[in-house]
C-alpha cells in the first residue's frame, strides 16, 4: 500500500515544483504537463542534493528545488524551440 502512494507523492510533489518553476520564468511556455512534472521531479531531486550538501533547513530546500526547476523550464523551452507565442 506504500508504493501507491509514494507514486502519487512524487508526482504531485514533481507537478508544484514543476509549476512553480514554470511561474518563474517570464513567458509562456508550451512544454506540456508530463514534460512540467519530469522538470519538477528532476528539480526537486536535484535541489534536494544541493540542499543536503549544504545542509539547509527546509525553506532554503524548497527555494532550491524551484530555482533548479526554473532552470530547467528556460533550457529545455529553449532547446526545444516551443515557446508558446
Amino acid at each position: 500500500m506504500d508504493a501507491p502512494t509514494g507514486l502519487i507523492s512524487a508526482l504531485f510533489t514533481g507537478l508544484v515544483i514543476g509549476v512553480l518553476g514554470r511561474l518563474i520564468i517570464p513567458g509562456r511556455q508550451a512544454i506540456g504537463c508530463l514534460l512540467t512534472i519530469l522538470i519538477g521531479l528532476l528539480g526537486a531531486a536535484l535541489g534536494l542534493v544541493v540542499a543536503r550538501a549544504a545542509d539547509a533547513g527546509w525553506l532554503l530546500t524548497l527555494l532550491l528545488q524551484v530555482a533548479v526547476a526554473a532552470v530547467l523550464v528556460l533550457v529545455i523551452s529553449t532547446i526545444t524551440g516551443r515557446d508558446a507565442p
